[in-house]
Order: C-alpha cells, then sequence, then structure tokens
C-alpha cells in the first residue's frame, strides 16, 4: 500500500458518520446558493439591467422580488451552514490538509472563506429582517476599521489578501489541483469530467469577483472612504456597469452556477475524517 492510500485509509478510519453528513450537507446548500445566485444574475443581464446598477445588487435585487425573502432565508441558512463546516475544517481538520505548510496554508484559507461567506449570509438575513435599509454591513465594518489605528494599512491588507486568494483560486481552476479532494474511485469517467469542468470554470469566475473585492478595499484604503467598499454581490453588481458589463456578468453568472455544481458534487465526492 502506497503512501496516498495509507492517506485516504486513515481518513476512512477517522471519519464518524454524523460530521461527514453535516460537511456534506453544507456543500449541498452552499452549492444550491450559488446556483440561486448564478441565476438571479443572468436574469439581471438578461432583464433592462437595472438590478446590476444597484449597489447593493443580487441580494437586495432578490429582497424585491415575489417570494425573495424566502429565498435570502435559504442563502442566509444554507451560508450558515457551510461557514461552519468551514470553521471545522480550519480548526480541526475534517478535510484532511494535515499539518504541513500547505496543509495549514489550505486552513487558513478555509478560515478566510468562513469569514466572506459569513458576511454574505449577514447580509442575506439583514434584508429578510430589516429590508437591507442603510449601508451594507461592508461599509459599516471598513468604516469602523478606517475609524481604528493604522485602519487604512488594516483595510488594505485585506484587499492584498483578496487579491492572493484571487490568485490562489484563478491558479487552482486553470490546474484541476481541487480533484485531488475528491474521492474518484467512487466516480465514474462522466463524474469526473464533469467535476474537472465545472470546478475550473467555477474557481476563474470566483477569482475575477474576489480580486473585484480586494480592488474595491484596496480603493477604500486609499480614500478613507467606506462607501468604496463592496461585498460579494456588490462586486458583481459593479463589474456590470463596466464595458461590455453584460457581457461579463453573463459570463460569472454562468460560472457561478457551474461552481455551485461542483460544490454539489464536492457534497458527494469530497474526502472527509474528523480528528479528536
Amino acid at each position: 500500500m502506497d503512501a496516498k492510500d495509507q492517506c485516504i485509509s486513515k481518513i476512512k478510519q477517522e471519519s464518524k458518520p454524523w460530521i461527514k453528513r453535516f460537511g456534506r450537507l453544507g456543500y449541498f446548500t452552499f452549492g444550491g446558493v450559488f446556483i440561486l445566485l448564478g441565476i438571479l444574475a443572468l436574469m439581471t443581464a438578461a432583464g433592462s439591467g437595472s438590478g446590476a446598477k444597484d449597489s447593493s445588487g443580487a441580494l437586495q435585487t432578490l429582497s424585491r422580488m415575489p417570494f425573495g425573502s424566502i429565498l435570502l432565508f435559504f442563502i442566509g441558512v444554507g451560508l450558515i451552514g457551510y461557514v461552519i463546516w468551514m470553521v471545522l475544517s480550519a480548526v480541526k481538520d475534517t478535510e484532511g490538509h494535515g499539518t504541513g505548510r500547505r496543509g495549514l496554508s489550505r486552513r487558513t484559507g478555509n478560515l478566510f472563506s468562513a469569514a466572506v461567506y459569513a458576511s454574505i449570509a449577514w447580509n442575506a438575513l439583514r434584508f429578510v429582517f430589516d429590508r437591507g435599509s442603510g449601508s451594507t454591513s461592508e461599509q459599516t465594518w471598513s468604516a469602523y476599521i478606517l475609524a481604528q489605528p493604522f485602519g487604512q494599512w488594516l483595510t488594505g491588507l485585506t484587499g492584498a489578501g483578496f487579491f492572493l486568494f484571487a490568485v490562489v483560486q484563478f491558479i487552482k481552476g486553470i490546474r484541476a489541483s481541487f480533484m485531488k479532494e475528491f474521492d474518484t474511485s467512487k466516480m465514474s469517467k462522466e463524474m469526473i469530467c464533469i467535476a474537472k469542468n465545472t470546478g475550473r470554470a467555477g474557481n476563474i469566475a470566483r477569482a475575477i469577483i474576489f480580486s473585484a473585492i480586494g480592488f474595491f478595499l484596496i480603493k477604500t484604503a486609499l480614500t478613507s472612504d467606506p462607501d468604496d467598499t463592496r461585498g460579494f454581490d456588490g462586486a458583481l453588481a459593479e463589474l456590470a456597469q463596466q464595458p461590455h458589463g453584460r457581457l461579463i456578468l453573463i459570463f460569472l453568472a454562468c460560472g457561478l452556477v457551474l461552481y455551485g455544481i461542483y460544490a454539489i458534487m464536492k457534497g458527494i465526492y469530497q474526502y472527509m475524517k474528523w480528528e479528536k
């Protein structure tokens, strides 16, 4: 038995059924959220475009639709489940990344993802319960940070962190290195092909969106104006206002849908473990 087979065997032995079910449910809901956001972005691109010009982006657009509050509640709760799983992955290494330099980097990245998607979940639930009046949570937090000593530096470094995360996501998408996380022995050739292609497109789309968030955070640091801050769906809205913005939005929307499919496949086929 080679080292890879031993690692897989250890993961299977340490797995606990309820933890695995929780993690897979987190990925299922996470994938569903991305599919929903991608469809909404496609609807925005196909329509008059007024929603794309709204600085609050897709979430506020959804809040104005029939049954929009129900869907926003689903987004918020679904992302909370995913955030919890990401925190478990970072702290308890439930995805088996290990304690090496690369493993610790991946686990730190999961903690970063938890923070990002906790913000999106908060925004979604805020639109449900108070209709999202006033400034966005990203602008509120950036205003608070800017008021602190070295606040501009902290904001700028956070923006640089988003850029770095975007680069990692882009390389991950190009190289399809995410396939190492799948138990391909349980997948058909067709499933492997779908996972690889949806993962590539989805990670590249996410990289573009995260780089836009990083850009707006750095802009906030340079201008000291929290109104320049944009979150996930706010970045989508800003990208839609650029030259050929509708085409950009369609490309990113398709990427979000494909990323959702990829996330659901991770929920089905990803290696998972639990360390005491």
